[in-house]
């Protein structure tokens, strides 16, 4: 009876496996071989090379100047996404009137799809014809047009904006799932013992909140790294490559140079960056709570 159980339940793992190593597995193995490659679609031989596209890496300034520009863009919009998003749940989570609608207008950055945002906000930025300069002139903040997307610091700073408005519903609508499964009981017993609002957000929602905060954080975090369609349609990596972040120059080395070898390559390393990076808030924040 017990082989028999066995056997239903290999029978019954099976396709989940399979499904596993040809969809997850056999890509990356075929990528780790491609990568020790010279792989140019355009040549008929694809010649064995070893490590030299990984050293080829370590030596790459673009490289280097993507992965700083990627670091800041994930840093500051996650920071900026995560402290607004926890505002708009508190706020969400009171009950009061419209409280509903404010939740469904909530959802609507978040539905418009990646390429229309970027297009959307390039319009915005628009230096001539703009609609950020034109309400800037008119409340006289600003004294003649701006070049938002002319410089790249600032150029990578509004793609960051734009980046925000989009995003930030999301992780407000998981903070506020949240925020709801935790027991009204426990705010009670904090009343009762005298403890004011800070010290309720500190002791019971933040602690209370860590799985979802994880979620939340290796999601957005592993998405930010992965920008590609806000840069295609916004900046298209400029001005001066400001605004180049990592997976952009994946595209650019793979698809537009054609080298897939060293394409793979920096896909790899982008792979095992996001990797360290969900470990890492797994342990300070999943396993901490433990």
């Amino acid at each position: 009876m017990k082989n028999l159980s066995r056997k239903n339940l290999i029978t019954l793992l099976l396709p989940s496996f399979l499904f596993i190593i040809f969809v997850f597995a056999v890509p990356i193995f075929y990528s780790i071989f491609i990568s020790l490659h010279h792989y140019n679609i355009l040549l008929p031989y694809h010649p064995f090379v070893g490590f030299k596209n990984y050293i080829k890496l370590f030596q790459d300034s673009v490289f280097w100047s993507s992965l700083k520009i990627t670091l800041y863009f994930v840093v500051v919009a996650v920071t900026i996404e995560l402290s607004l998003a926890m505002l708009i749940a508190l706020l969400l989570n009171q009950d009061f009137k419209g409280r509903e609608f404010l939740r469904v207008i909530l959802m609507v950055p978040w539905a418009v799809p990646w390429v229309v945002n970027g297009i959307m906000w390039k319009w915005i930025f628009n230096s001539e014809f703009g609609v950020l300069n034109k309400l800037l002139l008119q409340i006289g903040i600003i004294e003649k047009n701006i070049k938002w997307l002319g410089k790249p610091f600032l150029a990578l700073n509004m793609m960051i904006f734009a980046d925000v408005w989009k995003e930030t519903p999301f992780i407000a609508i998981l903070l506020l799932a949240g925020l709801q499964a935790i027991p009204i009981d426990y705010y009670e017993a904090a009343e009762i013992e005298g403890a004011n609002s800070w010290v309720k957000f500190c002791r019971i929602t933040l602690p209370l909140l860590k799985p979802v905060t994880f979620v939340a954080l290796s999601l957005r975090t592993i998405w930010a790294f992965k920008s590609f369609d806000l840069v295609y349609a916004l900046t298209q990596g400029g001005p001066s490559q400001g605004t180049n972040l990592l997976n952009f120059y994946i595209y650019q080395t793979t698809f537009s140079h054609l080298d897939f070898g060293y394409g793979a390559t920096l896909s790899l390393v982008l792979t095992i960056i996001i990797l360290v990076i969900t470990l890492l808030f797994y342990k300070f924040i999943l396993t901490e709570e433990e």
